[in-house]
């Protein structure tokens, strides 16, 4: 009977209870944690759907830059999530056995392949299996292998330069040029996991439309990731997975499917989809395996064969699978990231004549001292890359004023909580500081922060050790890679590309934009990518040495 009137009650009255449910679940959203003593927009404190909002209009770093400019070194971006930066926050939050994991955000970019999520180096959020994971195929992304890695970058490279002539020069089309140098870090990318190319650079589009697909996953990843539950109802939906785990849909990443066709291209037994524990695995996994008999010995040492010999070494961890997302990761971080870079550094030298004048002067001076081995192409290799100082120094500049992750890359606070630069934080929090917000710290960078000026990077050396120490700090203060034990295991791969093509186009090409007054339109998804930036290229005679003066040998 109680039970009976109470029915009626609430539905008599369902709006009020409606509401009133509402309200208070805005006012514990209000007061978890105790974060309502840190200042941000009301309404960020209330619901993540602003966070959601703010992201989905494609410029939060905006906004992120002006709160903190508003509130200060913490600012509150959610019912559970706080930004900060103070570049102190950054050794507690990215430093190395604090306890920190990634939040949610990150298990939104896994891959799907048959109805089942891949987690990536990039994407878990298990610090023990990242660690286990990054243990088994570090080897093969550390600097000492970059050597290995340069000619493979070498005949890309030399293709680009042939194929900018081929397309651009003399063509009263103008060249897109952030589209032109993301099919260059793909094809990089492509040589240097399986040994070729994807064909980006040889037919100038984009092939199986995936430069296209990745744009789009990332629209839908970065706002999405503000609410992760909301994956569960899209892209990764439980009948969904069942469904393509049982074969009725194919609900396979086309950037999953991209990498395994490259694989199978490289290993038949990939694509038949048929192993059991009675039956060889997947992958070969010993020289002594039927199937490995059967496969063509790769003698190149490309990603692929390290990562196989990875799973020939820890074959009770480095599975078939892993493999395999290691292989669809490189597709994933590899050319996206590294061609936001590539077009930063392009479009602000092209915005400021005198850093281009002073770093074209510093390249075409090597050229005349015989500093550089090619005088063919223009290319230049690592190791000269690296006596260029206003090369880095552009290269670093880009990098801090556009970095390409956009947003804060998140974790969370471990259990027990902990002081984050002054401020304590209760655990399970979601924290982290934005590479947008951090790199325009005045007290780190100077006041100068929105100038694009790579003087900042050189070493004065008549002002001694505090000069030397200013500029350590700015290094350490960069996050364009991330931080810490989750710093990007690609980034010397990125490094590689960046520094050597940025002086072999520049030897090779005058560069303009196709409108002097043309500013580009930036989408930040995540990974801040940039439209409009359309240019003309003029083919260049390569300054050769002076009279008497002998070329470098090529360090082999």
């Amino acid at each position: 009977m109680i039970t009976d009137q109470i029915i009626q009650a609430l539905a008599r009255h369902w709006v009020l209870v409606v509401v009133t449910g509402v309200l208070g679940w805005l006012v514990k959203n209000r007061y978890h944690n105790g974060l309502n003593k840190f200042p941000g927009p009301l309404t960020a404190s209330l619901t993540d759907w602003w966070r959601f909002f703010d992201v989905y209009g494609q410029r939060p770093e905006r906004t992120h830059i002006a709160l903190h400019k508003k509130y200060g070194g913490v600012v509150r971006l959610g019912p559970n999530s706080l930004s900060f930066s103070d570049p102190e926050a950054l050794k507690t939050i990215y430093g190395l056995n604090k306890g920190f994991i990634k939040s949610e955000f990150y298990v939104v970019q896994q891959s799907v392949v048959k109805g089942h999520s891949l987690q990536s180096l990039f994407s878990t959020t298990d610090n023990d299996f990242h660690m286990q994971f990054r243990r088994c195929v570090n080897s093969a992304f550390a600097m000492s292998s970059l050597v290995q890695y340069e000619p493979f970058v070498d005949n890309t490279t030399k293709l680009f330069l042939k194929q900018t002539k081929r397309f651009y020069i003399d063509n009263p089309e103008p060249c897109d040029f952030t589209r032109w140098l993301q099919f260059y870090a793909f094809d990089v990318i492509g040589e240097i996991t399986y040994s070729k190319r994807h064909g980006f650079i040889e037919k100038n589009e984009d092939i199986d439309g995936i430069v296209a697909y990745l744009t789009k996953l990332f629209l839908y990843v970065a706002p999405i990731g503000q609410i992760p539950i909301l994956d569960r109802v899209f892209l990764k939906n439980p009948i969904y997975l069942k469904l393509s785990q049982w074969g009725f849909i194919d609900s396979t990443f086309p950037v999953a499917r991209f990498a395994r066709a490259r694989m199978a291209e490289r290993l038949p037994e990939l694509e038949s989809g048929i192993p059991t524990p009675a039956k060889e695995p997947l992958l070969p996994t010993s020289e002594k395996s039927t199937a490995a008999q059967q496969q063509p010995v790769v003698k190149s040492p490309d990603l692929l064969s390290k990562f196989l010999a990875a799973r020939e070494a820890r074959p009770d961890f480095m599975t078939d699978t892993l493999v395999q997302t290691m292989a669809v990761s490189m597709a994933f971080a590899g050319s996206e990231t590294t061609a936001i870079s590539l077009s930063a550094v392009f479009y602000f030298l092209l915005k400021n004549p005198p850093a281009l004048a002073a770093l074209r002067a510093e390249i075409d001076e090597a050229a005349r001292e015989g500093r550089f081995s090619d005088y063919e192409t223009g290319l230049v290799t690592w190791h000269e890359s690296q006596t260029l100082p206003y090369l880095d120094a552009a290269v670093k500049e880009a990098f801090r004023l556009h970095p390409a992750p956009g947003l804060p890359m998140e974790r969370i606070v471990p259990e027990g909580g902990l002081e984050i630069a002054g401020r304590y934080v209760k655990g399970g929090t979601i924290v982290g500081c934005s590479a947008w917000v951090i790199h325009r710290a005045k007290e780190v960078f100077g006041e100068d922060v929105e100038d694009f000026r790579p003087e900042r990077w050189l070493v004065d050396p008549s002002k001694g050790a505090e000069e030397e120490q200013r500029v350590k700090v700015m290094n350490g203060t960069m996050m364009q890679f991330g931080m810490g034990s989750r710093t990007c295991i690609g980034k010397n791969i990125s490094l590689l590309e960046i520094y050597k093509l940025v002086p072999s186009m520049l030897r090779r090409f005058e560069i303009e934009f196709d409108d002097p007054n043309q500013e580009w339109e930036i989408v930040n998804a995540w990974f801040v990518k940039q439209n409009n930036f359309t240019t003309r290229f003029k083919l260049r005679d390569i300054v050769l040495p002076r009279e008497g003066v002998v070329p470098a040998a090529k360090v082999e």
